[in-house]
């Protein structure tokens, strides 16, 4: 394997901590509602805890990737990441479930950031959108492969077998990056900064026009996907009749459309313009969700309903890559913060896309399809108007 493909594969596996945490165990919230109390409200709490945790946490590993270098924080989240999920297995109630969730996202999210954050370092060498373009590819596998595996293994040994399995995930990525992980921030290049000198740069990245504008935007796309990873469940299964056990490949057809549109992106951006295809790629989510939201509104078949979820889905292989690299780019100094900082935007974005899809939980599919068009028209509104 070269090295480009190795590196590709090692950023991808750890980028893949979010989809495998949050897809594995989807189909069995009903499940784990239902055991430790609540319903599927309540259990979809621990995703709202989730989302907030791995937004919360990149505003810390992003500053310490960049004061200590890319290696050392890593491994420490794995291994915080590895006792989490393995006490999630062994969780008693909810508010516990909740808890060790939310330890769990802070701890993993250190993947994340510092995937982003070694694109950025390796961009002399490597051409930044296709090494991004490749780590979506082994990334969009763990949507595609994660909601099946968690089925089989929910039928077969329960929901907690899911959580050490993700531990075992853990184990496995923090060997393979202890022998084959690089590290791409040399000591000359550290930031030694004090926790003023931290805020100064976090401060200067929310006032920068460039990265602002494009953490905005990429949230609020971002944000759609998560309502839907909330919503879907409910939608798909309670709604519309899928079984549980099929639920998974459903799910996993938006990640083989997330994967394939993904390989277009350094191609097109080539082409293009990096700015041109974020934009129209923007402008293609708007379009799906409000697809999505009429498609409900009028009582449209659920492959109607279906094709637009997929066409959102889809077209996120092209806004995060792209984003992603517009975002950090203009930061080579500070590429952890500024990371962290896109991280924490668009898991903020999906908390709070994840607790109104809970909160307006009425019985119908309209929640969550009206989260995605919003998200979806508000992405492109704002790109426009901060980018004249």
């Amino acid at each position: 394997m070269s090295r480009q493909n190795r590196l590709a594969f090692l950023l991808g596996l750890l980028s893949a901590f979010a989809p495998l945490s949050i897809d594995m165990y989807l189909s069995s919230l009903p499940e784990i509602g239902h055991e430790l109390g609540g319903g599927i409200e309540r259990a979809q709490l621990t995703l709202v805890a989730y989302f907030i945790g791995l937004g919360a946490g990149q505003l810390v590993h992003g500053p310490l990737a960049d004061r200590l270098g890319r290696r050392r924080p890593l491994f420490i989240g794995l291994a915080i990441y590895i006792v989490a999920s393995a006490l999630c297995a062994l969780a008693t109630s909810m508010e516990a479930l909740i808890l060790l969730r939310l330890i769990q996202a802070l701890a993993g999210c250190a993947g994340m950031v510092i995937a982003r954050a070694v694109v950025r370092d390796v961009a002399h060498e490597i051409d930044p959108v296709k090494l991004m373009g490749r780590l979506m590819l082994v990334m969009g596998v763990a949507p595609i492969l994660a909601p099946v595996l968690g089925g089989y293994l929910a039928a077969a040994l329960g929901w907690r077998a899911i959580f050490w399995c993700l531990a075992l995930i853990g184990a496995l990525a923090l060997g393979l990056c202890l022998l084959f992980l690089p590290e791409t921030h040399p000591p000359a290049k550290r930031q030694r900064s004090s926790i003023t000198a931290v805020m100064r740069s976090y401060g200067a990245l929310i006032t920068d026009r460039r990265f602002l504008s494009t953490a905005l935007v990429s949230g609020l796309a971002m944000g759609g996907m998560f309502a839907y990873i909330s919503g879907s469940p409910f939608v798909f299964i309670s709604i519309y009749g899928i079984p549980p056990a099929q639920y998974g490949l459903y799910f996993g057809a938006g990640a083989v459309g997330f994967i394939l549109v993904s390989q277009l992106g350094g191609r097109l951006a080539t082409r293009f313009g990096r700015e041109r295809v974020y934009t129209v790629s923007v402008a293609m989510i708007a379009l799906a969700g409000s697809l999505l939201t009429l498609c409900v509104l009028l009582g449209a078949p659920f492959f109607a309903v279906y094709a637009s979820i997929i066409f959102y889905i889809a077209t996120l292989g092209i806004v995060a890559p792209v984003g992603s690299v517009l975002a950090i780019t203009p930061f080579p100094h500070i590429a952890g913060t500024a990371s962290a900082l896109l991280g924490t935007v668009q898991f903020g974005m999906g908390a709070i896309a994840g607790t109104l899809v809970s909160t307006l939980h009425n019985g119908t599919a309209l929640p969550m399809a009206m989260s995605l068009g919003i998200l979806g028209v508000s992405a492109i509104v704002l790109r426009v108007l901060l980018t004249r």
